[in-house]
């Protein structure tokens, strides 16, 4: 009992640490997680050959030139996309307008033209205004010498202890194995390799799946022609953190736009089609190679660990948030497991302690009665 108030105590430790270093933690525990991330890549260079310092290096380079080449080939096109979307809200208002509110106030009896107008007002008027508002904020940010610079330091210092940690990414864990008291050693490493398995399934695993189903939806839909395919498609990619979440909501904005778009039923089935080869794909070939047979964290799981993490320590928690939780998913697991194999769930009484109770007497033979 009193090795497990030692855990206690450093589980609190560990809180307080994180709620009072809040506000300089988040480049630490972004490299931490980056690290994670790359570690196999860096060990499969070194299976070729290469010394660790060579293969992180090799590794940072791969990573610069991949983020370079999709910046320099989305962000134009994205921004574009952005831009005609603002010049269709018109047309989409008035159709909206002109046709669907007759038709809902025949079916409903609710005029919703009075809440459209409303709406149309607000959006085009926070449109126009965005650009005002973000040279604003950043011509905050720029009078803010002090926050500024903060923030340029938080995000150069990133790269610096993601390199530094993958440097000694074996020798630090080799480190934290050898403080764990020896008596503890082999339940720590078997949840350890649980954690890993769930970490490595959902943010290894579900990274690479979110960016395939991505790639496979803006491909598809701008090829078909489809309005806006890209947005949608990187959009629906990035929502897909979520199982099914991205499907949703990807093929509910595409058939929206195909409907406005192509008028007829053939946009809609080209839409259907290819969210069809995504799912396709995604159960034949991308979860079985990706994820495999390991059990990741669960949507839901996922959502509350997001919001509780950004309520509790900001964007720090943000960070910590799939960690955590996949270690407290672990560990939960384990205490159900061990529920299990108890008495206390198996039904199994205990001999009663204690002098055996007296048989009673028959008074007129004088025999016990059993």
């Amino acid at each position: 009992m009193r090795n497990s108030w030692w855990g206690v105590v450093f589980l609190v430790l560990l809180v307080g640490f994180v709620y009072l270093l809040e506000s300089i933690l988040m480049p630490f525990i972004a490299g931490m997680i980056l690290a994670y991330l790359a570690d196999p890549l860096a060990n499969r260079f070194q299976e070729w050959g290469m010394k660790r310092p060579v293969a992180v290096c090799s590794v940072f380079l791969v990573l610069t030139l991949l983020l370079t080449v999709a910046l320099l080939i989305l962000i134009p096109l994205i921004v574009s996309q952005i831009k005609q979307l603002g010049e269709a809200l018109p047309g989409i208002f008035t159709w909206v307008e002109n046709r669907l509110a007759p038709q809902v106030l025949d079916w409903t009896g609710y005029d919703v033209r009075s809440e459209l107008g409303n709406l149309q007002a607000t959006l085009a008027e926070n449109w126009r205004d965005a650009g005002g508002y973000l040279a604003q904020a950043l011509g905050q940010i720029g009078r803010s010498g002090a926050a500024f610079a903060t923030w340029i330091t938080y995000v150069a210092l990133i790269p610096v202890v993601t390199f530094y940690l993958l440097l000694d990414w074996d020798r630090l864990l080799a480190n934290i194995v050898g403080l764990v008291p020896r008596h503890w050693l082999a339940d720590t490493a078997r949840l350890a390799r649980r954690c890993d398995e769930v970490l490595a399934a959902f943010l290894r695993g579900q990274l690479l799946v979110m960016l395939c189903l991505g790639v496979i939806y803006a491909v598809g839909l701008t090829v078909i022609g489809l309005n806006f395919g890209l947005l949608i498609g990187v959009v629906s990619g990035l929502v897909s953190i979520v199982p099914f979440l991205g499907f949703i909501v990807g093929l509910g904005v595409a058939l929206v736009v195909a409907f406005f778009q192509f008028e007829s039923w053939w946009g809609l089935v080209g839409v259907l089609a290819v969210f069809s080869i995504g799912q396709v794909a995604e159960s034949v070939v991308l979860q079985p190679k990706l994820l495999g047979d390991k059990i990741g964290l669960h949507p839901v799981a996922v959502i509350f660990a997001v919001l509780a993490g950004g309520s509790l320590f900001g964007l720090t928690g943000v960070l910590l948030a799939l960690p955590a939780a996949a270690v407290i998913m672990v560990l939960l697991r384990e205490v159900i497991e061990r529920y299990k194999k108890s008495e206390l769930y198996a039904g199994v009484e205990r001999p009663m302690e204690g002098p055996a109770l007296p048989h009673r007497l028959d008074h007129d033979t004088d025999r016990e009665i059993p």
